[in-house]
């Protein structure tokens, strides 16, 4: 007979349909078509010989990468780096590990790293320092979220979906202990839950 993983029960969450709706499936949509097209003007009169390499931030940039990818229309492949900087928390503990570095060569490549949020930067700074070691021809940041006044380093995006307020969010990707990544709009995760 099978056994469970979980020693107790897992945690209970909140439903996704009780929270509200911070931008729409279609907002985001549109966003990204419209990021998409801004890289596609941006990269295609510059050629290494190689296709526009995607790097996404596991896990949560994953799918605004997968979506943005089949926006740009010009060669593109992605690679994946995994950082942790939250564990189960919901607000960054500011030191950040790299689980998983890229798998493939970069130097000379032209390279956009993906994020699902940019908020204190920390992570995105350490990151684009990582990248700058490889040696790319150029190095650009694209963003779903923007939480500026979150930052605790100087460090913009050169490609941001929205800019939004100092609210912890889930869907498109992002999550709460691993639930909610699938909701295909961003929500607000209430302040009461998850504490």
């Amino acid at each position: 007979m099978p056994t469970s993983t979980f020693a107790f029960p897992p945690p209970a969450f909140p439903s996704a349909d009780q929270m509200e709706i911070l931008v729409s499936q279609t907002q985001i949509a549109e966003r990204v078509a419209e990021i998409g097209r801004q890289i596609t003007a941006d990269y295609g009169g510059q050629s290494t010989g190689y296709p526009l390499v995607l790097i996404g931030v596991l896990k949560g940039a994953a799918i605004f990468l997968s979506d943005l990818a089949r926006a740009i229309h010009m060669d593109n492949t992605f690679d994946f780096v995994a950082v942790s900087s939250y564990g189960r928390a919901r607000v960054s503990s500011g030191a950040v590990k790299l689980i998983k570095d890229i798998d493939n060569p970069i130097e000379g490549r032209h390279v956009i790293l993906v994020e699902d949020i940019l908020d204190t930067g920390l992570t995105l700074s350490y990151l684009r320092g990582l990248m700058l070691q490889h040696k790319p021809a150029s190095l650009k940041i694209a963003t779903c979220l923007d939480k500026p006044s979150r930052r605790l380093v100087p460090i913009e995006a050169d490609y941001v979906g929205f800019k939004i307020p100092n609210h912890f969010v889930i869907g498109y990707g992002m999550d709460y202990s691993e639930v909610y990544r699938n909701i295909p709009d961003i929500r607000i995760f209430p302040n009461d839950a998850g504490q």
